[in-house]
């Protein structure tokens, strides 16, 4: 087994770069450094492959092969042909290239894209009188040129689809919630199972699904269909499967997911995408307006990602975040409830102090993660608890500062990314599959 480290880059959403770079240590990934919506790290080809199967929180996995500095697009040529491109694909293969821009001497991306391929191209026809083709959708290697200034960087991308398309979701409901932003929602609350799950207003499930995966632990690419580094030519089958056929992780959940909504829909979808991740046993859905909710299960933490924008009339959006608040402090004694939501006018109507505040982007959005924490009694007597020195103790705030005023890891802050689409890969329909089920075994093929 290839034992040589190299750099990799992960990216991810705003907010989640600290949440990442966690995942990657705990992986094992050494010089790991925080930038904007990215981690950089070091490694060996295992942990390539583990990143894009465990992460949580990454949305692809990069891996640089040459770095260089241009000013124009002819440069961006005459550099790209210095790689020995024979190294990551092969004539009879197919490739897409991608550019991602943050400079003024760069105007059109879609050019230096272009640029980028006729190099490539160039490159082969030169050594070998032959190519290999360009094929947009799907191809056999994605190559990702990242320039910011006059900072070029040429990388492979080991993941292909967005890593937040996990597999398992068939169907869904308007404005669902990005798999990625849900799994760092519930591991910023450090919730891993040790409780009760509750979303009352779960949509099409994807903060159940996510939560009961994070409680027992099972790798978030267990669905998905294929990773790109399964295409290139160094890729070694045996030791992608016994990372994917590896179970020792995974540990027992002894509580439940309990998800509600108001819209019986939902409720269907959200069923759907639960059996097909094969979740029905660890979560139970009920169709029951949030207003209805009388008693929520001991113990328990709360998250949800309530309507907001566009999806309902300012004047009902006052009412519900007003009935949020009142069910808040009737039905959630002791809980730690975190409310993902975008106008502070929203989070007003609640009408209660926040313990904690996270900024994160859903979508195009600025939104705001706020905890509250519901503590069991009246407030006069928590605050008398508290300022007499009581046994009952407000938890110490969790740090929530920028990432440049952490001292743990160095910060990359230069980087510039944008999350944006990078190819548009196309995946054949999805195949019914069991749950869990084992890669079948390929050495004899």
């Amino acid at each position: 087994m290839d034992k040589a480290n190299f750099e990799m880059v992960a990216k991810t959403l705003s907010g989640l770069e600290e949440i990442l770079a966690g995942e990657l240590i705990a992986l094992g990934a050494n010089d790991v450094e925080i930038g904007r919506r990215m981690v950089s790290f070091t490694g060996d080809k295992e942990l390539l492959y583990k990143a894009n199967f465990h992460c949580r929180t990454a949305l692809r996995i990069l891996k640089p092969i040459y770095h260089f500095k241009a000013k124009d697009a002819d440069m961006v040529y005459q550099k790209t042909k210095e790689v020995a491109w024979e190294h990551y694909i092969s004539l009879d293969k197919t490739f897409a290239v991608d550019s991602v821009i943050y400079s003024d001497n760069f105007n059109h991306s879609k050019f230096v894209a272009y640029r980028t391929k006729d190099a490539i191209v160039d490159y082969f026809m030169a050594k070998y009188e032959k190519r290999p083709s360009v094929r947009v959708n799907n191809p056999d290697l994605y190559i990702n040129i990242h320039i910011s200034h006059n900072d070029c960087t040429l990388s492979v991308d080991s993941s292909g689809e967005s890593l937040h398309k996990r597999g398992y979701r068939i169907e869904q409901t308007e404005a669902p919630l990005n798999e990625v932003l849900a799994a760092g929602m519930i591991m910023k609350t450090g919730w891993k199972g040790e409780s009760n799950f509750v979303d009352p207003m779960c949509g099409s499930g994807t903060l159940l699904i996510e939560a009961a995966m994070i409680a027992l632990n099972i790798a978030p690419g267990i669905h998905r269909k294929e990773f790109a580094f399964e295409k290139w030519v160094d890729f070694d089958r045996e030791l992608f499967d016994r990372i994917y056929n590896d179970e020792s992780n995974e540990r027992k959940f002894t509580f439940k997911c309990f998800g509600s909504d108001i819209s019986p829909t939902a409720i269907q979808v959200a069923g759907k995408n639960i059996r097909n991740a094969g979740l029905m046993k660890y979560i139970e859905l009920k169709e029951l307006p949030f207003q209805q909710f009388t008693e929520a299960p001991q113990p328990g933490l709360m998250v949800t990602n309530p309507p907001y924008g566009e999806r309902i009339s300012s004047r009902n959006l006052m009412e519900l975040y007003a009935m949020i608040g009142e069910r808040l402090k009737h039905a959630f004694s002791g809980y730690n409830v975190w409310i993902l939501s975008y106008k502070d006018e929203c989070f007003d109507q609640i009408g209660l102090r926040p313990r904690e505040k996270v900024k994160l982007m859903n979508g195009q959005l600025e939104c705001e993660y706020r905890c509250y924490e519901m503590f069991e009694g009246k407030n006069k007597e928590y605050k008398k608890a508290l300022n007499e020195g009581g046994e009952q103790k407000r938890p110490p705030e969790r740090d929530t500062a920028k990432p440049d005023e952490k001292r743990s890891v160095n910060f990359k802050t230069a980087r510039i990314d944008r999350p944006d689409r990078r190819f548009a890969a196309a995946r054949a329909k999805e195949e019914e599959k069991k749950p869990f089920k084992k890669r079948r075994d390929t050495s004899n093929d």
